[in-house]
């Protein structure tokens, strides 16, 4: 898959092609199925097959929405779209001139002159444009004046629901690991970097990785004690362990905390940059009235977490 940062006025295609455009968050069930579409049209065209993507979310920019909570970092978005069998993903600046265009400028501009886009495939419900006024009927007229073939995208049902990226979101602040796992196809990763904590896990037998994810911008999972497995970003071994998201209520505290336990690994991981894969949450958070009923707790989710991850103490090796 080749990779392409789009600048202004920047020839990025020569060859025609055909394309889909979206913010493809998460890049779930839903996107895979509308890109496998764009792949086979391509194929059956004689076209090289083109995702069309942003590096920021477009309410960041029209709704000043930095606490939307994001499923991937834009590294990891790439990888998951190169899986896919697409040939070409480009990848627009997303600022406030672009907010402004409207669609039949996005799609004369970008679209056609720059990117050479022949056929558009237009996912179920996705609109572009300064307002997202226009719908399909609009694009499939902006485009016979173009000479680009507008088709629409067939939607993709699980269980009867849609899948979307704002459905995944829902169940990942309910906790709901496993319903977000269903749609997205694999389990919701979070990538953070490892910061000072209080060492209070040090002292019960359960040293932990205290995350910062506020660079990656991700959604957070609902608060309570989740099983999943760590990778650090230099190695391809996952390692079983325990995650704590919550704000420490048995020693008082009151800030929003993410905290991870690995499983026999006692090395020192600051200022490195964790992958952790969360599987399901195993319990909520709760207040202890000792120390030793909290370590005590922690003994039992180790063994809730061994057994829901179905695994002998150890390693994986990817």
């Amino acid at each position: 898959m080749k990779t392409t940062y789009l600048s202004d006025n920047q020839l990025s295609c020569e060859q025609p092609c055909v394309a889909t455009v979206g913010f493809f968050d998460g890049v779930h069930l839903g996107h895979c199925f509308l890109v496998n579409q764009v792949v086979e049209v391509g194929r059956a065209s004689g076209l090289s097959s083109m995702v069309v993507t942003f590096d920021r979310h477009p309410r960041q920019v029209v709704q000043g929405d930095n606490h939307l909570g994001l499923l991937t970092t834009l590294d990891n978005k790439l990888l998951l779209l190169s899986k896919t069998g697409i040939d070409h993903v480009v990848v627009l600046h997303f600022d406030e001139r672009m907010a402004g265009m409207s669609a039949y400028d996005f799609m004369e501009k970008v679209l056609s002159r720059q990117l050479n886009v022949r056929k558009l495939l237009v996912g179920y419900d996705n609109r572009f444009g300064n307002g997202r006024r226009d719908g399909f009927d609009d694009y499939v007229r902006y485009g016979n004046q173009l000479g680009m073939e507008v088709i629409q995208g067939k939607d993709l049902l699980i269980e009867g629901r849609n899948v979307s990226s704002s459905a995944i979101r829902h169940f990942i602040r309910q906790g709901e690991m496993e319903l977000a796992k269903k749609l997205l196809g694999y389990p919701y990763i979070i990538m953070g970097k490892v910061v000072g904590g209080m060492q209070e896990g040090r002292k019960m037998g359960f040293p932990t990785a205290n995350l910062d994810v506020t660079e990656t911008g991700q959604l957070v999972p609902a608060p309570g004690v989740y099983a999943v497995r760590v990778r650090l970003m230099q190695s391809v071994t996952m390692r079983p362990a325990m995650m704590n998201i919550g704000t420490r209520p048995t020693f008082g505290g009151s800030s929003l905390s993410i905290e991870v336990h690995i499983f026999q690994f006692d090395e020192d991981l600051y200022g490195q940059q964790l992958y952790v894969s969360v599987e399901k949450r195993i319990r909520e958070e709760r207040k202890f009235d000792t120390i030793d009923q909290l370590r005590e707790q922690l003994e039992m989710d180790r063994q809730t977490v061994m057994q829901t991850l179905d695994m002998e103490l150890g390693v994986v090796n990817l």
